[in-house]
């Protein structure tokens, strides 16, 4: 489409949400970047394996706005599960932690995101094969503290709903 010959013209990528995938498939030019966010969907395997490059943030478990979805949960997630280790290697650019604001204002975005964004980072930048969440409590725990001595009002790691006040006083007195 125009637009679309326009960004590219401007060697710029053109980034679209999996319906773009839905509606034009392999129709799309090859330099589009797809987005996985739909619960349960499959669009990055189909997308991966017809050549396309694609970024992972499914609903439901990476968007931070899911306040019931926890740090564990965030962590266990793989964004190339299905998909070849070479396409991953070269066509999953990444992923991302969504957060809407129809349910934040400034008094609790921070603990909304924080510490379970860290968990999605980890993730992301970790090897595939690092996915011990009982070794990983500790680097998320010590890292939300880090981040309340640094200003950031992260929420507890143990909350079962994010920004929910903390079980008990002294979580970051305990490291």
């Amino acid at each position: 489409g125009r637009v679309s010959d326009i960004v590219f013209g401007m060697n710029r990528s053109v980034t679209g949400w999996e319906e773009l995938w839905d509606h034009f498939g392999t129709k799309l030019d090859k330099r589009t970047i797809i987005q996985q966010w739909l619960p349960g969907s499959t669009i990055a395997k189909q997308a991966t394996a017809a050549g396309y490059r694609v970024i992972w943030s499914t609903d439901g478990v990476w968007y931070l706005d899911g306040l019931s979805v926890t740090w564990e949960t965030m962590y266990q997630q793989e964004p190339c599960t299905g998909i070849a280790d070479n396409l991953c290697d070269t066509l999953v650019l990444g992923g991302g932690g969504e957060m809407w604001g129809e349910t934040v204002d400034t008094s609790d975005i921070q603990n909304t995101i924080w510490p379970r964004m860290a968990a999605i980072a980890e993730r992301l930048w970790s090897p595939r094969t690092v996915t011990d969440q009982k070794k990983a409590a500790p680097r998320i725990a010590y890292f939300r503290c880090l981040l309340n001595r640094r200003g950031v009002g992260a929420a507890p790691v143990n909350n079962k709903v994010a920004r929910q006040a903390p079980p008990g006083p002294g979580s970051c007195f305990d490291q």
